[in-house]
């Protein structure tokens, strides 16, 4: 019954519980040691960069202020997935030692830009990683593209490839996170959004299935501008990236978009150090967590 106990924990969860993004790849891991202070020449090769990144990881979650008071669900890096947390497999480790869903990031990286916008790469071997991913009592998926411009042509491929692999991960009992990101730099990121409403709520209104879909959005330039998704009966939860916004300016920002909850990565992690004794690293959390479980609760 893991599967539903999570539907029904992600469904009534408030108090501003929000979701921690642990799930740095290949390409994000260096720069996020190198921020928890631990530098390239720490480590040779990419198990040792990898088993680094679990030691972070798995300091954050076994510390008592990563709760599921705050903490709803966790995002994680198939290697992470693969590893375990005091002798369980980490998803196991999240949801049956503290209450909190795990969510398995499924794509591999982005394609090069085309048409202003950044799609997936093929996900080669999705059925079998869905199927891993299941025995491990993980509950749904997250993937990310990137939009760097108003193409309304790009916007809509975008939306169309999320909508088609998040079809597949419906069909094998799993909620997909879509999350195509805009760029927080770009010149047209109003217009983007504009389009990107535009697609998402199309796709959202032809959605037929028992299973529904949540989204990971880069906040908005106008305060509840996403509101008509929050309220989309399709949508189980909408939820924020930092999208590279201090954690000080992503807080603001979601505290003013009602019913969105954070899905932080880099902000949860913002000054936390390798350096640190426990009680400095359980302090420094416990405050990230708190700032942004408060602007989650609006």
């Amino acid at each position: 019954m893991s599967f539903r106990d999570q539907l029904t924990r992600m469904q009534s969860a408030t108090g501003g519980a929000f979701i921690a993004a642990l799930d740095q790849s290949g390409g994000s891991t260096p720069k996020a040691l190198s921020l928890y202070g631990i530098e390239a020449n720490a480590y040779s090769d990419d198990a040792q960069m990898y088993a680094l990144i679990h030691q972070m990881r798995t300091r954050i979650i076994t510390c008592p202020a990563f709760a599921s008071d705050r903490i709803l669900a966790a995002i994680l890096f198939e290697n992470t997935m693969k590893s375990d947390i005091q002798g369980k497999p980490t998803p196991q480790f999240l949801w049956f030692e503290k209450g909190i869903v795990p969510i398995l990031k499924v794509d591999k990286g982005l394609a090069d830009e085309g048409d202003g916008v950044q799609l997936m790469k093929p996900i080669a071997g999705l059925h079998d990683l869905l199927q891993a991913a299941k025995q491990v009592d993980v509950f749904g998926t997250k993937m990310r593209s990137v939009i760097k411009s108003a193409s309304s042509s790009g916007i809509k491929a975008v939306v169309d490839q999320q909508f088609d692999v998040a079809a597949q991960i419906r069909s094998e009992g799993l909620v997909p996170i879509i999350e195509p990101e805009v760029d927080i730099k770009s010149s047209s990121k109003k217009a983007c959004e504009d389009l990107l409403l535009e697609h998402l709520t199309r796709h959202l209104d032809n959605l037929t299935g028992e299973l529904p879909v949540m989204l990971k959005l880069t906040l908005p330039d106008r305060a509840d501008f996403y509101g008509s998704l929050v309220a989309h009966p399709q949508v189980l939860r909408v939820v924020a990236l930092s999208g590279g916004y201090s954690r000080e300016v992503a807080n603001q920002k979601l505290a003013e978009n009602h019913g969105v909850i954070a899905s932080f990565s880099r902000a949860l992690t913002e000054g936390l150090s390798a350096q640190s004794s426990d009680a400095e690293f359980a302090a420094a959390l416990d405050a990230s967590i708190g700032q942004i479980a408060a602007a989650s609760a609006t």
